[in-house]
């Protein structure tokens, strides 16, 4: 029978093969770029390193950034030149349980294609890449102010089984280790395997995600501020859903950040 007296031993030894690669990682991989150059996995035609997330510079800037004007509250941008703070249509039409929600880039084809691939084909050489792209965008804002979780939003766990793993806690991390906010994956739970939301109407997503989560345990979150995170956010319904639980479990403040920002 294995003993628990080992344990300490067996974490410490872990930590220092993680350090040792760690260091020779860089090495390593200029060794095999020497042998086999790496190539944009976008458009094939330019050298592009493991740390760009084999992304090329030209690719990479097919990534366009959330910049104002937006929804004070969806964070929506608007292509006009509103300077006043404002709800859009989204916002004024359905009840969202969060404070705000801000998203770190468009949903474009591109950016939608990258995500597609790293959630649905096994690209995981793009979620160094794209958890950049999170932390440029999101980490300034939340050191603003004080946050005390961040919540992922999770998957039901069938689908987390045939996918193998959950992209918005995988993304969130890089987040949460950058900004020193404590992630949580224990909070809650989804308890019902919702369509997808990707064909519905505004109306029809906000009824697929109803009551489709809940509390995991009768911890209370009375005073903590919660920033829940997706990877794409398109009406909020599944974040505002998942807002509503931690609001019920006495949370004070919940925000929501996303990796993309698609049109409704």
């Amino acid at each position: 029978m294995f003993s628990t007296q080992f344990i300490p031993a067996v974490a410490a030894a872990r930590d220092t093969c993680l350090r040792f690669f760690e260091a020779v990682r860089p090495t390593v991989e200029g060794a095999l770029g020497l042998l086999y150059p790496a190539w944009c996995q976008a458009c094939d035609s330019r050298h592009a390193l493991p740390s760009e997330g084999y992304l090329c510079s030209d690719c990479q800037r097919k990534v366009r950034f959330v910049a104002p004007p937006f929804c004070r509250r969806c964070g929506l941008p608007f292509p006009g030149a509103i300077t006043d703070s404002f709800d859009c249509e989204n916002c004024r039409d359905i009840l969202l349980h969060f404070e705000f929600a801000r998203a770190a880039s468009v949903a474009n084809p591109f950016l939608l294609d990258l995500i597609h691939r790293y959630k649905y084909r096994d690209a995981q050489w793009l979620e160094p890449y794209l958890a950049g792209v999170l932390i440029q965008r999101a980490a300034p804002v939340l050191l603003r102010t004080e946050w005390d979780l961040i919540v992922p939003v999770p998957l039901h766990p069938i689908r987390q089984r045939e996918r193998g793993f959950n992209q918005a806690e995988r993304l969130a991390e890089p987040l949460a280790r950058f900004t020193g906010i404590p992630l949580n994956t224990g909070l809650l739970r989804r308890i019902r395997r919702t369509d997808t939301q990707t064909a519905l109407s505004r109306e029809g997503r906000a009824a697929n995600v109803r009551n489709a989560f809940e509390p995991l345990s009768d911890r209370r979150l009375d005073g903590l501020a919660c920033v829940v995170f997706d990877d794409v956010l398109t009406t909020g319904a599944t974040t505002s859903a998942v807002a509503k639980v931690l609001k019920n479990s006495g949370a004070a403040r919940v925000c929501v950040w996303s990796l993309a920002r698609a049109a409704y």
